[in-house]
């Protein structure tokens, strides 16, 4: 029977009886709220008598033993010890505040197990490992406060390698690389959590160096290669063009060579041949190789090193010029005169393939050499002009920006301005009949394909010349559209076009060779639905690819530039905005906006000086030094 001012516990919180009402109590909470419980609901742990709380709720000090009351109870290990013993031998007395102290004892559970009506002491074994438990989590909470005080102070203290920091440094990296939302250590340290905060702090803390890049991570892309191997082409009749000159040009540090060109007068015309890379004779639709690429949409070319869209190992096999002789899926193109595709055939073939860099088929075509190779590349030079002009007098619209290669090797980090060569030009233009012609192919089959279309632009009526001007077309350029129906692409001035020629490094381009491998041996082809779905699926994955691309090297484009503060740089105005002015920098292929004080007119070069340059942001500034 308990009775009134009897100390008791509800719901394991204290309470005071204060009256009967019925078959229920009424109790006093420590709140001070008074509420009816039924007695089976309560535990009596104190008779009384109580009138309030004063001095009842124990904060664990007062020299309470716990450890030795319980060696002291451990003697009788199987007995219950009522809660005004372990008062007693725990505090020296049994009242209010001491037996409240003991129910708080057993409910903690470290020594002992039981409650109000029964305590008993736990097995040595249990409480030793609970004991050592609890010492760890302290040092554990000690440790990330510890922790949480140098990112309030932002010291830079922490070291990749340091165990005690990384487990707690964790989820700020998971936030810097786009794998979580939310940062406990950076909440904890009051600080705001985004992905560029996470990056800085990380930086500033010396956790990260600039030399980690967070955004292929961060845009869901791979930074490992493909892991689905392809196997050989198989037995096939192939025709044999190893007599035939074919010439893969392509930049010195290019591993992948995907395309060759080759080049026969005929009568008025020519005969354009683009061999390109043939993965698409061993891997079929539905394959892992295809599942793959499809996931990964292009191969990753970031500044510190490419992330392939196809194994390793379907380089030697299919990348043309590394072994002396080369499957390829040749693209014969008879064009007349005036540069027209009259004619396509597509068949698998074998090629002996040269491999030049741009340089060097630049100084063939514009130097004095007069053997085959030359006259070879002249006439594709010539030919690739003729397409040009063709293609601008069917309105294509020609941009002409300043790109550079930021390269990222041996701890050093590089930027050149790549050159507008006229080997490049050739090359960009065979590779634009390649897609157009297999575009025409695929039509009159009734085949579908990833069809590239794009609309026509508010070109303006007054076209600036120069820099400026390319920059005032590029704003007025619609968004391409892929489709499995063909469609006019209006910035190639062309009525028809899809991509072929980059197998080993587009999924739309391998999509398009499955298609067309199935068509010549006769098996069955994707219809438009099912190729559309696999032609969105790897255009999402692709544009996940490029905006890692764009982030990348604007990551390292500033950290090249963190160390080159004060440093003076020749602009380019492009459009004036208010107050501001656009510029680009060609030597850093890099646009931004500054204050020109001068009076200043479009493609005007202007000194810019660098006033800092942020690398989690991907932002520098600049400002004018005249």
């Amino acid at each position: 029977m308990i009775e009134t001012d009897a100390l008791v516990a509800y719901k394991n919180k204290p309470a005071l009886v204060k009256e009967k009402a019925g078959d229920k109590i009424v109790i006093a909470l420590l709140s001070g709220e008074k509420v009816k419980a039924r007695e089976k609901d309560i535990d009596l742990i104190h008779p009384g008598q109580v009138k309030n709380f004063d001095g009842i709720i124990w904060d664990g000090s007062g020299g309470a033993d716990a450890r030795e009351s319980w060696e002291l109870m451990l003697a009788e290990e199987g007995r219950a010890f009522s809660l005004r013993e372990l008062a007693e031998l725990a505090f020296g007395a049994y009242t209010p505040a001491s037996a409240w102290a003991a129910f708080l004892l057993a409910l903690d559970g470290l020594y002992f197990s039981g409650g109000a009506t029964g305590v008993f002491p736990k097995p040595r074994e249990q409480v030793e490992a609970e004991e050592k438990k609890r010492a760890d989590r302290l040092r554990e909470e000690n440790d990330r406060a510890a922790f949480v005080q140098r990112l309030k102070e932002r010291r830079p203290i922490l070291r990749a390698g340091e165990e005690d920091d990384r487990r707690f440094a964790q989820d700020i990296e998971a936030l810097a690389l786009g794998k979580s939302a939310r940062s406990r250590s950076m909440k904890d340290a009051g600080l705001g959590e985004s992905p560029q905060e996470a990056h800085a702090l990380l930086l500033e803390c010396s956790f990260w160096t600039v030399f980690d890049n967070p955004h292929p991570s961060r845009h869901g892309v791979s930074t490992l290669p493909a892991r689905q191997a392809p196997p050989p082409p198989p037995d096939e009749a192939r025709l044999d063009l190893s007599a035939l000159r074919a010439f893969a040009i392509d930049s010195p540090w290019s591993h992948d060579p995907d395309d060759a060109l080759s080049l026969e007068a005929s009568g008025d015309g020519a005969t354009l041949y683009v061999h390109v890379a043939d993965p698409g004779a061993s891997i079929g639709a539905d394959s892992a190789c295809e599942k793959e690429a499809r996931d990964r949409g292009a191969t990753l070319y970031a500044p510190e090193g490419s992330s392939r869209m196809l194994a390793d190992e379907a380089l030697p096999i299919f990348a043309l010029g590394l072994c002396e002789l080369s499957p390829a899926l040749t693209f014969k193109i008879a064009l007349d005169a005036r540069g027209k595709i009259v004619d396509t055939e597509i068949f698998p073939s074998i090629i002996r393939v040269t491999r030049i860099t741009y340089d060097r088929a630049d100084e063939l075509i514009l130097g004095d050499s007069v053997d085959a190779d030359a006259a070879i590349l002249r006439a594709l030079r010539d030919l690739g002009e003729r397409n040009f002009a063709r293609r601008l007098a069917s309105g294509a619209v020609h941009i002409e920006m300043p790109e550079t290669r930021i390269d990222v090797s041996d701890g050093k980090i590089t930027v050149e301005p790549i050159e507008r060569l006229v080997s490049a030009a050739l090359v960009r233009e065979c590779m634009l009949l390649a897609g157009e012609a297999a575009g025409l192919w695929a039509v009159q089959r009734g085949l579908a394909l990833p069809f590239v279309a794009q609309e026509t632009g508010d070109l303006p009526a007054e076209r600036l010349e120069g820099m400026a001007g390319s920059f005032q077309l590029r704003k007025c350029m619609r968004p391409r559209a892929l489709s499995s129906k063909p469609g006019l692409h209006s910035g190639l001035g062309l009525d028809i076009y899809t991509q072929v020629t980059s197998p080993l490094r587009r999924y739309t381009d391998l999509l398009s060779h499955i298609q067309i491998r199935a068509a010549l041996k006769g098996e069955a082809v994707l219809g438009p639905d099912e190729l559309a779905a696999r032609m969105f699926a790897g255009e999402a994955a692709a544009a996940a690819v490029a905006q890692a691309e764009r982030s990348s090297r604007a990551h390292w484009l500033m950290a090249y530039l963190g160390e080159r503060k004060n440093s003076a740089w020749e602009a380019v105005a492009l459009e004036k905005r208010g107050n501001r002015w656009v510029v680009a920098i060609p030597a850093l292929a890099l646009e931004t906006q500054v204050g020109l004080r001068a009076h200043v007119e479009p493609n005007d070069v202007v000194r810019l000086a660098l006033k800092s340059a942020n690398v989690p942001l991907g932002e520098a500034i600049f400002s004018a030094t005249e």
